[in-house]
């Protein structure tokens, strides 16, 4: 029952390693590159929902705001910051992306203060018991957002139109384009969409890490992992790469003698190098593989 009740918090973490590691495998599909910034462009947003609730709304219409915030955030970065320098090539792309990691960690302190926050939790306080097995409401709560979440957006990329065009425009954006695809919208569209999906990662683990500017610098390493677990090539690999590396962690720092909760980062880490080491496209990816 112990060993089940890791297994279920496990979960519940990767979900949230998920969302983000969804965030990096869109814009990677998109533009090539890995987005560094992705945590910390979260963050902010995180930051925003938490500013918008101290300012009198309630918690689900200050996430909501704040969620549609993040989206403008993130469409405005591609648009002005971006794509101007996508015809470089990769590399200054993602020394670029790196730049803006260094921008958003230093403008939420210099806005909101460097002091750790509080962060409102979306779930009542309590926790559900049957059998033996105890588990909050809130890791409940964010397993069951996540999942919907994951869910709709698999459902978006299958089954509609922006879905059908983000495909195509990562696939092959040249084509694309020649069919009418309006790639460059499609590409800001998918910038925002990744933001959305960060700044929920980070407002669902905030209550639990407490609100400040490094609040995803240890998140992104676990997000990174997952994506690269799963494949960059691969939606579905994300999702199962931020599970796998949420259960694994935790049952590692349970029941392995020398990691502790301090220590259980060397997990994502061990598994991101044996990856890359041993199959750089991950467990579901592959060259020329399909966005899902």
């Amino acid at each position: 029952m112990v060993v089940l009740q890791v297994i279920i918090e496990g979960l519940a973490t990767g979900t949230v390693y998920a969302g983000l590691a969804l965030a990096l495998v869109l814009v990677y599909r998109m533009t090539g590159v890995v987005n560094f910034a992705q945590g910390e462009m979260g963050m902010f947003g995180a930051f925003v929902i938490w500013w918008l609730s101290q300012n009198g709304l309630s918690n689900y219409t200050a996430m909501a705001i704040g969620l549609a915030c993040s989206f403008f955030l993130g469409m405005a970065v591609e648009r002005v910051v971006i794509r101007p320098i996508v015809r470089f090539g990769e590399l200054p792309v993602a020394i670029t992306t790196v730049g803006i990691f260094l921008l958003f960690n230093e403008l939420a302190p210099w806005i909101w203060g460097t002091e750790n926050r509080a962060f409102p939790g979306l779930f009542v306080r309590g926790v559900y018991s049957v059998d033996g097995l105890i588990v909050g409401l809130d890791i409940l709560g964010t397993m069951a957002i996540m999942t919907i979440v994951a869910a709709a957006f698999l459902l978006m990329l299958r089954a509609t139109k922006l879905g059908l065009a983000m495909r195509g425009a990562a696939a092959n954006p040249i084509s694309s384009g020649l069919v009418g695809i309006p790639v460059q919208h499609v590409i800001m569209l998918g910038w925002g969409l990744a933001n959305v999906l960060a700044t929920l990662a980070g407002a669902l683990i905030a209550p639990r890490l407490m609100l400040d500017s490094n609040l995803m610098l240890g998140v992104i390493v676990y997000a990174l992992a997952a994506a690269a677990v799963g494949g960059f090539q691969s939606i579905f690999g994300a999702i199962f790469g931020g599970l796998f590396i949420g259960v694994v962690e935790n049952l590692a720092a349970n029941f392995v003698g020398f990691i502790s909760s301090d220590l259980k980062i060397i997990v994502p880490l061990a598994f991101l190098v044996l990856i890359l080491v041993f199959r750089p496209t991950g467990l579901f990816g592959r060259p020329q593989d399909r966005m899902v």
